[in-house]
């Protein structure tokens, strides 16, 4: 039987277009989905939109338009960005769809007929952008500690959550799951700033917005956003549906990951209202940290005030989808906050993609080419010397590596650098094997073959593994090997391409770019916008 593996991005709020923010956590959950599938496990990979709410019916008003006539053109530009990524979600959910909101209103009522759910009224502290209340000991000098804008006084009859009774449950799963939450700096906080001085009972409906599910059994109030979008993550598997078939074959969830400003919800109310529910948590919560443009986080609410260019819609075609994903995946410290600057995303191109990956293949095809008529030659061990052996054990060391940092941690950065050394080790090999000098002497013909061949061995398991990463030159790649269907048992195997095999030249797959010349091009993009 196939070992399941269910990843989730949060579902994202479409109040204005998608950044490169957004893209970050999906392009993360993709690699870590597709490194999985290579696996050969039975991988959903799920991500959507959190359309109810305050925002949503504001934005919608100011375009002149209703809410759903909004949502959709927003919903089809972040379908569209995807795309042009390279996400390959199973699933897309979005909370406006009709399953969801039912399925919501039957948690919401088995919440409530549990004890659960008690109506009363609330006072508070309410900021509007992040659709939360707080009370005056978790403001940060009288901000949302969230998004440090200006709260509000504001009171209303609401159905409220009773949290106050998971603390002590929550402080059992964190110590006796130490997995459940990371990086452990997320726990110290959860623990810290809320937990230890008190949950209190979360305000779960509102009465003066109407954009929302409502509650079916007293339909003036309209049900939290945080009910609401955490449900998603079972709502899209089927629960509470007549088929829900995908929730008993998926759930529980491998990991969410969300950015690190979520996490509360994510590692408090959350695995609470499931315990409320008798639902198995998830396995684990990922908090990662933010991507930061000029030491500030990106995010749609904030405009960048010079010429750097951000939009992964300019991005990604003048540059490759896979341009894109390698900086979000390789140059962020996972679990860290990370600097975005378009000078590094340039200069990565050129020293990662196109001089250490990409001169990599073109050299050895050349090569092929030219020494070998683009056919895969035999190996000759007797011919085999310690660079050689040095080589293979590079390759079996990054290999596990790899391996490693992706099922332990879900650590793409250093995944990505740990096979990227396969292909530094091969450009290094052919400094030293002199492919180009053995060529000349027609008794170290062998000698070529085996060196030859080595090259492509050390670039076929370097591009199966790269295909979760950045999946479009590696099929490229891949294609020209003749390997269809790539899978991580093939990157244990040595000398498995077919010798006698004709193999497809590729042309230049990442182009050096001027970077100068490349900044002042961007620098006028951004100015004509």
């Amino acid at each position: 039987m196939e070992e399941k593996f269910y990843i989730t991005t949060p579902i994202y709020y479409p109040s204005r277009k998608f950044t490169l923010g957004n893209c970050y956590t999906t392009v993360i959950c993709d690699a870590v989905a597709r490194f999985n599938k290579l696996l050969g496990k039975d991988v959903f990979f799920m991500t959507g939109t959190d359309e109810h709410g305050q925002k949503i019916a504001q934005s919608a008003k100011n375009a002149g338009k209703t809410e759903m006539e909004y949502l959709n053109e927003m919903i089809a530009d972040a379908k569209e960005l995807w795309k042009m990524l390279k996400i390959d979600y199973d699933k897309f959910i979005r909370t406006t769809d009709d399953y969801h909101v039912k399925s919501v209103q039957k948690i919401f009522k088995d919440l409530f007929d549990k004890g659960y759910i008690y109506k009363s009224a609330y006072k508070g502290k309410y900021c509007v952008p992040c659709e939360s209340f707080w009370t005056e000991s978790q403001l940060v000098q009288g901000k949302c500690p969230d998004c440090h804008r200006d709260v509000v006084d504001q009171e209303e009859e609401a159905y409220f959550f009773k949290l106050s009774a998971f603390g002590d449950k929550l402080l059992d799963l964190y110590k006796n799951n130490p997995d459940f939450l990371k990086p452990n700096s997320r726990v110290n906080e959860m623990v810290t700033n809320f937990i230890k001085p008190g949950l209190e009972d979360l305000c779960v409906t509102r009465t003066s917005v109407e954009w929302g599910v409502p509650v079916d059994f007293d339909p003036k109030h309209t049900i939290y956003v945080w009910i609401d979008a955490l449900s998603n993550y079972i709502t899209g598997l089927g629960y509470g549906t007549e088929d829900d078939s995908n929730f008993k074959k998926y759930w529980p969830a491998d990991v969410h990951i969300i950015g690190k400003e979520i996490v509360r919800f994510h590692a408090i109310i959350w695995p609470a209202i499931l315990m409320a529910l008798n639902i198995p948590l998830p396995k684990r919560v990922f908090g990662h940290g933010w991507l930061l443009f000029g030491g500030d986080k990106l995010s749609k609410s904030k405009t960048v005030a010079n010429a750097e260019c951000v939009d992964p819609r300019i991005l990604a075609p003048r540059y490759s989808s896979d341009a894109v994903r390698y900086i979000l995946l390789r140059e962020i410290p996972f679990g860290s906050d990370g600097n975005y600057s378009t000078e590094l995303f340039l200069n990565l191109i050129n020293s990662d993609l196109a001089n250490n990956y990409g001169n990599l293949v073109s050299r050895t095809l050349s090569m092929l080419k030219k020494y070998c008529g683009n056919i895969v030659p035999e190996a000759y061990l007797d011919t085999e010397e310690e660079i050689d052996k040095d080589l293979k054990q590079t390759i079996e060391k990054c290999v596990n590596e790899t391996r490693n940092y992706i099922e332990t941690n879900f650590d793409v950065s250093k995944a990505l650098a740990s096979l990227f050394g396969i292909f530094t080790k091969a450009n290094k090999y052919i400094e030293v094997t002199e492919p180009y000098r053995l060529a000349k002497d027609e008794s170290k013909k062998s000698r070529l073959n085996t060196v030859m061949r080595n090259l492509l061995e050390a670039i076929r398991i370097g591009t199966i593994l790269l295909s979760a990463f950045l999946p479009d030159v590696s099929e490229k790649v891949l294609n020209s090997l003749h390997i269809e269907k790539p899978k991580f048992d093939d990157v244990k195997k040595i000398y498995n391409l077919k010798a006698g095999e004709n193999i497809n030249e590729l042309g230049i797959l990442f182009p050096r770019l001027d970077v100068e010349k490349e900044l002042e091009e961007l620098a006028k993009i951004e100015e004509s916008k």
